[in-house]
């Protein structure tokens, strides 16, 4: 099995740097091959922007898709996109490492959604959800937050973790990958920001580490999520089915 872990956090000592590290060391101990694409570290852009694109579709007005299809098919993607697509590839298993901010991903994890996954190349108006580029692949998203598990529930002070979670995961589906339910590493607090004695929180953290262990350890064999697919939908895109929700609970699956 080969493995991409997308790691998005600014401080190599940082506990979603420990989670990272955890993970590769357990995949490989299991056999698995992995790469670490620490976008911090590489100082990914994740900007979209025409400076990306030397050969232009059209060099007076900039319009991103038109320029991703263009820059796909005459093979002039810039060299980090096409370094991280190939490495999407060749994973059978993407984990995206993250901290919650703002309800959401950092914004340089939402940039690397819009400058690698190409339009024209690894979608298209056919090739998404169930019959997208990545089907038989598949993603878990690992996330830590300050806020205790226990506000992460319905109507919880956290936000309810699968509706946060949502617009990132259908993503996932719709380039078609199979998606496990998130991990949330919670009451992950920075330095003196803890009421509790260094032991405890010690004690707190290297248990999360564990348990994403423990987890990994079966990550292939777990039921995924469940998302609408092409026979649901009308030709203007309305259900026609029953809703298919999410049937896994994300609190659920990391107790």
């Amino acid at each position: 099995m080969n493995t991409l872990i997308v790691h998005c956090h600014p401080n190599p000592a940082s506990f979603n740097a420990a989670l990272t590290r955890r993970a590769s060391e357990t995949l490989q101990d299991m056999g698995s091959e992995v790469i670490v694409s620490d976008l911090y570290a590489q100082g990914f852009d994740p900007v979209e922007h025409e400076r990306h694109y030397k050969t232009r579709a059209d060099p007076d007005a900039f319009a991103p898709l038109a320029e991703q299809r263009h820059a796909y098919k005459t093979e002039t993607l810039p060299a980090d996109v096409t370094r991280e697509i190939d490495w999407l590839e060749w994973a059978d298993l993407v984990i995206l490492q993250f901290p919650l901010w703002w309800h959401a991903q950092p914004a340089m994890l939402k940039g690397w959604f819009d400058r690698v996954f190409v339009s024209g190349g690894l979608y298209t108006s056919r090739m998404r959800y169930d019959t997208g580029y990545f089907r038989g692949k598949r993603a878990i998203c690992s996330v830590t937050s300050g806020a205790p598990e226990a506000a992460f529930g319905p109507g919880g002070r956290g936000g309810n973790i699968d509706a946060l979670m949502w617009p990132i995961q259908y993503s996932l589906h719709y380039m078609g990958f199979d998606v496990a339910a998130p991990m949330l590493s919670a009451g992950v607090q920075g330095h003196g920001y803890s009421y509790q004695s260094e032991e405890r929180v010690a004690a707190h953290l290297n248990g999360l580490l564990d348990k994403w262990a423990e987890r990994l350890r079966g990550i292939m064999d777990e039921a995924t999520l469940q998302f609408p697919g092409w026979d649901d939908w009308d030709a203007l895109g309305r259900a026609v089915t029953e809703p298919t929700h999410q049937r896994a609970n994300a609190l659920q699956a990391n107790s």
